[in-house]
């Protein structure tokens, strides 16, 4: 059974038995991450996007544990300059991995990184399928990766400000129909507070679809 971890604003860790991936992992900066990135040892780094909050401690990472950062090209290049490992891709990308398959989507939202994109994942991992929004407005393009994709866990920013907030997000349940929903990017700062209760409540009202709330530390299977 696969694992996944929330350490806190969009940082996720997804684990299973001998092989595992981290998402943004912006940890040793984060105000309420209590895990140091020294103890992180995983095997892909998917980076969304070069903001400091979501590079985070990658290239540390990367470097001491050989593990191969997954992202656009330009930010895959930042990073392979710093010594890492590094697997370049691009929006409407994907390749297969040994866990699984992973899809480069569209995030709107900037790159961090001169001339680049931000972006989001779809990761088939040992079967489940997660969809890792990124940053990113509501668009109506989630409809079509609804279509090309069964998502089963949606992972979806609501601090408003810098993403969508709680009521776009919710539309964007709407369009991704997923099984289940996860949201992040929210309350790390007073500028992106918001009430997850609330998102969980439109949520589940409207589209009878769980909403997973998850403090910095906690864990679901998957």
């Amino acid at each position: 059974m696969s694992t996944l971890n929330f350490f806190g604003h969009s940082c996720f860790y997804l684990e299973e038995t001998n092989i595992a991936l981290i998402f943004d992992p912006f940890l040793s900066a984060n105000p309420f991450q209590k895990t140091n990135h020294s103890q992180i040892n995983c095997d892909y780094i998917l980076i969304s996007h070069a903001h400091f909050d979501h590079l985070g401690d990658t290239i540390d990472i990367a470097n001491r544990t050989s593990a191969t950062v997954i992202s656009t090209a330009e930010v895959a290049n930042l990073c392979a300059k710093e010594g890492c490992n590094t697997h370049a891709m691009h929006i409407g990308g994907k390749h297969t991995f040994d866990f699984g398959y992973v899809r480069i989507t569209p995030a709107f939202h900037g790159a961090g990184v001169e001339g680049g994109h931000a972006c989001g994942f779809i990761v088939n991992f040992k079967g489940k399928t997660i969809y890792f929004a990124g940053d990113t407005s509501l668009f109506g393009d989630m409809e079509l990766l609804g279509r090309l994709e069964k998502i089963d866990y949606a992972l979806l920013p609501i601090g408003d400000n810098f993403t969508m907030g709680p009521e776009d997000a919710a539309e964007a349940v709407g369009l991704l129909k997923p099984k289940a929903v996860i949201p992040m990017h929210y309350n790390t700062w007073p500028l992106i507070a918001q009430s997850p209760d609330q998102f969980k409540q439109i949520v589940e009202g409207r589209f009878s679809i769980p909403v997973h709330i998850l403090q910095p530390g906690e864990a679901i299977d998957l």
